[in-house]
């Protein structure tokens, strides 16, 4: 008599990473090669979706400052839906699902309920957008550690734990802070200096990257004047001028190699 092989229902967190498509991991690519759905959020590359079969359901489920296809409510509603209706199925999330992306609160609605999850990290844009413009979050000799704060609650107030961390003298890593990005250099002038090194990155490891550095006396306008705006990464620190000490020995080499 022949055994019944049917699979229980899975839903898979993948993380995306930061943007560029490159950066999934192996492990996520085959999830997404295997899945039967993908809830996919806005910033996921259209490339990923394409490594899906023909027959895969995609889900646009994505969400941008002032617009929302659904709400995180129905999102974990969507999620236990399919999971009744389909075997295999992939929320793809940008960046890690567990840095302040929602993950472990629709892993734990799905579990709750009963449905079978499991969770592949992604790299989050909080340590690849400053690699991706040449900010090492730490160096030995320049900084001890490094905070990663969201820059806005959910109830659209500034984090509080931006004017501790500004105490410090971490490298501070603020994601979804452009919104509060004068109110943001205002405490680190406070705590810090006028000259403190900040760097705002938008759209990291993409082809539309821009990065723009300066201090967090002159950061806000240099935002404003280069059109930066969300989804952006701001880095404050000491370690900001150890990028330009990274282009200064570009430059270098090249002049060496015309010689």
């Amino acid at each position: 008599m022949r055994e019944n092989m049917q699979k229980t229902p899975t839903v898979t967190m993948v993380g995306a990473g930061p943007g560029d498509p490159d950066l999934i991991t192996m492990k996520g690519i085959k999830a997404l090669r295997n899945a039967d759905v993908i809830l996919y959020d806005a910033l996921v590359s259209a490339e990923l979706l394409e490594l899906a079969k023909p027959t895969c359901k995609r889900v646009y489920v994505g969400k941008r400052k002032g617009k929302k296809e659904f709400s995180q409510e129905e999102i974990n509603q969507l999620i236990v839906f399919y999971a009744t209706r389909y075997t295999n199925i992939v929320r793809l999330k940008g960046g890690d699902s567990y840095v302040f992306g929602r993950g472990h609160e629709e892993l734990e609605y799905a579990m709750r309920r009963g449905v079978n999850v499991e969770v592949i990290p992604g790299v989050s844009s909080a340590l690849a957008a400053p690699a991706s413009c040449g900010i090492p979050l730490t160096k030995r000799g320049v900084n001890e550690s490094f905070w990663v704060i969201t820059g806005m609650l959910s109830s659209g107030e500034m984090s509080k734990d931006i004017a501790i961390a500004a105490q410090s003298s971490a490298t501070v890593v603020i994601l979804m802070g452009m919104t509060h990005l004068e109110k943001i250099v205002r405490l680190f002038e406070q705590e810090r200096s006028a000259s403190e090194p900040v760097a705002v990155i938008q759209y990291a490891t993409t082809p539309m990257q821009k990065t723009v550095r300066g201090t967090v006396a002159s950061i806000a306008a240099l935002a404003q004047e280069q059109q930066i705006s969300s989804p952006a990464v701001i880095v404050i620190g000491a370690v900001v001028n150890e990028s330009y000490l990274v282009d200064s020995l570009k430059v270098a080499v090249s002049c060496e190699s015309l010689d």
